[in-house]
């Protein structure tokens, strides 16, 4: 058990970018634009989000456990400031345009992580797999509101 206490810090961090979801919330702006008819349910985020949060957490704490704090955790840090703004951007100012480059900001250092974390705890850099497939469909959704919202 006292292993896993230096997982909590990990589990934090999250948390408290997963508060910015809780912050800036869709509401009554979101649900008067236009969307995409594959648009998810938006029950549908939340769960999703918690799932890969605690993934998002433990890769990296996979990664400081196998390397300590380099340019691997360095990049799972600011990854994780990005994906904090997206809300704020998106509801907070809502600036569809903005918050899509956040999103290719955010996919791209998802990818750097995951090339990064390979060499040092492939199960981090597999971890980081789902992140970056939901992060490529939030991408396409964000792109498909902005184009019918202009």
């Amino acid at each position: 058990m006292q292993r896993y206490i230096s997982l909590l810090p990990f589990l934090g961090a999250v948390l408290a970018v997963a508060t910015t979801g809780g912050l800036f919330r869709p509401g009554p702006w979101y649900d008067s634009l236009r969307k995409p008819s594959w648009t998810p349910p938006g029950w549908l985020f939340g769960p999703a989000w918690a799932l890969l949060y605690v993934m998002i957490a433990f890769a990296g704490w996979f990664v400081w456990r196998a390397d300590g704090f380099g340019l691997p955790l360095a990049v799972w840090v600011v990854q994780l400031l990005v994906n904090g703004s997206w809300s704020w951007v998106m509801f907070g100012v809502r600036r569809i345009g903005a918050a899509m480059a956040v999103l290719c900001l955010l996919w791209l250092l998802i990818a750097v992580f995951i090339v990064l974390a390979r060499p040092i705890d492939a199960d981090a850099s597999l971890l980081f797999a789902p992140y970056l497939a939901w992060v490529t469909f939030a991408g396409a959704l964000n792109f498909a509101v902005w184009r019918l919202n202009r």
